[in-house]
C-alpha cells in the first residue's frame, strides 16, 4: 500500500522538536515515535519536565541571594553620594522591564489566539466526524431494521395470501434471500461505536481544556509561568512527534477497531487506492434492484387476482425505496473525501497553529520571567533611590534664603509683623501729644541712620510691595509726617 501522502507536510518546528532528544528517568536515550503508552516515552517528558523546573528553581534561587544580598548588604557613604549611576540603573531595569512585559502580553496573547484557533478548528474537525459516523451507523442500523422487521411482517402475511400460487410464493422466498443478502452485506460493516466513543471523548477533553484555557491564561499573569512552562514544554515536544508521523499512530491506535485497509483509505484517499466498501454496496444495490422488479411484477399481476395483498406490497415497495435513499447516503458518507478532510483540518489545527500557539506561549513564559526577573532587580534600587531622595530634600537648611519652603515661612512672619508695625505706627501718631512735638532734627537723625539694608530686605521679602507707611524716606531729605494739634473747643 502506498503511503505517500501529499496533502499534508509537517512544518519545520515539528521536526525540530521531534529531533529534540529523548530521554527517560535512567538517562538513556530512547525511540522518539510518538507512543504515549509506552512508559519509557512518557518518562521521557516527565524527564523534560523535570529539567525545565530545574531551570527555574535555579534562577528563583539566584534571585533570592541576590534579594538577601541587596537587603543585608548597605552601600557606603561614597556610594549614597554618587546618584547618577544609581539612577541610570534604576530608568534602565524599569524601562527593560517594562518593554518586556508588554512583549510578554502581546505575545501571550498571540498565541492563546493561535492556540484557540487550532483547538476549534481540531474539535471541529471531530465532531464532524463524529457526526459522519453517527450517520453512518444511523443508516446502517435502521436499513437492518427495516429488512429484518417491516420487510419480514409484509412477506409473512403475503405468504398467507398466496398460498394458492406456488409461483408467487416462490418470489417471496426469493425476495426473502435478497434482503438476507442485503443484511449480510451491512452487517460485514464495520461496527464505529468504539471509533465513535473515542472521537468524542478527545473532542470533549479537547474543549474542556478550550473551555479553562482562558483561566490558565490569566494564571500565566502570576508566578506560575515559573512552573508551566515546563507542562508547556512537554506538550509541544508529544505534539510534535505525534505531528511527524500521525499516520502510524492512527493505524497502531486503530488496529484493534478497524482493519488497516479501512484506515488506510481513509487516511490518504487517493484514487489509486480501491474503495473497501464498492463490493458491499454494489451486492446492496443489486439486491435492492432484483426486489424492486419482483414487486413490479406482482403488483401488475398478483393484485387483479389477490386484491388484499395490494397494501402490503405497497408497503414493501415503500420500504425498498427508503432502502435506496439510505443506500445513496451510504454511499455518500462512506466515500474516503469527507473524513480524510476532517483528518487534514484536524492535523492542520493541531500541528500548525496549535503546536505554533503553544510555543508562543512558551516564549511568553520566558518573556514574563525575564520582566519579572528586572522588576526585582529595579524596585529594590528604585526604592533605595526614593528614600535617598526624600533623606536629601529634608537635609536643606532652613534658613537658606533661596529655600522655597523657608522662604515661605519668612514671608508670613514678615507679613504680621509688618502688619503689627503699621497698627502701632498708626496709633502713635494718634495718641500721643508728645510724639507730636518731637523735634524735626531728631526725627531726620532717625531717618538718617535707618539702614539701607532693612529697607532691601523688606522690599525683597514683600515681593516688590513694601509697607510705605513704614519704610524710611530715604535720600529725599523731606521730613517725617506730623499731626496738627487743635485744640477741643470749650463750652
Amino acid at each position: 500500500m502506498s503511503s505517500i501522502r501529499e496533502d499534508y507536510s509537517a512544518p519545520w518546528w515539528t521536526y525540530w522538536l521531534h529531533n529534540f532528544p529523548h530521554v527517560n528517568l535512567n538517562f538513556q536515550p530512547i525511540d522518539n515515535t510518538f507512543t504515549p503508552q509506552d512508559q519509557n516515552y512518557q518518562q521521557s517528558f516527565i524527564f523534560l519536565a523535570c529539567m525545565m523546573a530545574a531551570g527555574l528553581g535555579l534562577n528563583l534561587l539566584c534571585l533570592a541571594i541576590y534579594l538577601s544580598c541587596l537587603c543585608c548588604c548597605r552601600k557606603d557613604d561614597e556610594e549614597e553620594e554618587s546618584k547618577s549611576p544609581n539612577s541610570c540603573c534604576v530608568t534602565w531595569s524599569a524601562v527593560t522591564a517594562g518593554l518586556l512585559s508588554c512583549a510578554a502580553v502581546g505575545v501571550g496573547f498571540y498565541g492563546n489566539s493561535e492556540t484557540n484557533d487550532g483547538v476549534y478548528q481540531l474539535t471541529y474537525s471531530l465532531y464532524n466526524t463524529n457526526h459522519t459516523l453517527g450517520g453512518v451507523d444511523s443508516l446502517v442500523t435502521g436499513t437492518m431494521g427495516s429488512m429484518e422487521s417491516g420487510l419480514k411482517q409484509h412477506l409473512a402475511r403475503l405468504d398467507e395470501i398466496f398460498a394458492t400460487r406456488g409461483d408467487y410464493v416462490q418470489t417471496l422466498h426469493f425476495m426473502q434471500q435478497m434482503a438476507d443478502n442485503v443484511i449480510k452485506q451491512l452487517s460485514g460493516l464495520p461496527d464505529w461505536d468504539m471509533t465513535k466513543v473515542d472521537v468524542v471523548a478527545i473532542a470533549d477533553q479537547t474543549t474542556y481544556i478550550e473551555y479553562y484555557s482562558l483561566c490558565v491564561w490569566c494564571a500565566y499573569m502570576c508566578l506560575i509561568v515559573y512552573f508551566d512552562i515546563s507542562l508547556a514544554s512537554s506538550c509541544v515536544q508529544s505534539t510534535s512527534d505525534f505531528c511527524v508521523t500521525p499516520d502510524k499512530f492512527i493505524m497502531n491506535h486503530t488496529k484493534d477497531l478497524i482493519s488497516s485497509e479501512i484506515v488506510h483509505y481513509y487516511l490518504y484517499c487517493s484514487q489509486a487506492l480501491p474503495n473497501p466498501f464498492q463490493q458491499s454496496l454494489t451486492i446492496f444495490q443489486r439486491s435492492l434492484t432484483t426486489m424492486q422488479i419482483q414487486i413490479q411484477g406482482l403488483l401488475q399481476f398478483a393484485v387483479p387476482l389477490f386484491p388484499t395483498a395490494e397494501r402490503d406490497l405497497l408497503g414493501i415497495q415503500h420500504l425498498l425505496n427508503s432502502s435506496e435513499a439510505s443506500l445513496h447516503q451510504l454511499t455518500a458518507l462512506l466515500d474516503c473525501r469527507g473524513l480524510n478532510k476532517d483528518y487534514l483540518d484536524a492535523l492542520i489545527g493541531v500541528c500548525y497553529d496549535g503546536v505554533e500557539g503553544l510555543l508562543y506561549l512558551c516564549l511568553f513564559s520566558i518573556l514574563a520571567i525575564c520582566a519579572f526577573c528586572a522588576m526585582l532587580c529595579a524596585i529594590p534600587r528604585a526604592w533605595t533611590h526614593i528614600a535617598s531622595r526624600e533623606r536629601d530634600y529634608d537635609d536643606i537648611d532652613e534658613g537658606d534664603p533661596f529655600n522655597p519652603q523657608a522662604r515661605r515661612v519668612t514671608t508670613h512672619n514678615s507679613n504680621h509683623t509688618t502688619n503689627m508695625h503699621s497698627f502701632c505706627s498708626y496709633s502713635s501718631s494718634v495718641g500721643s501729644q508728645s510724639s507730636l512735638h518731637q523735634p524735626a532734627a531728631q526725627a531726620a537723625q532717625a531717618v538718617s541712620n535707618a539702614p539701607v539694608s532693612e529697607y532691601m530686605n523688606q522690599s525683597v521679602l514683600f515681593g516688590g510691595n513694601p509697607r510705605y507707611e513704614n519704610v524710611p524716606l530715604i535720600g529725599r531729605g523731606s521730613p517725617p509726617p506730623s499731626v496738627r494739634w487743635v485744640p477741643e473747643a470749650k463750652t
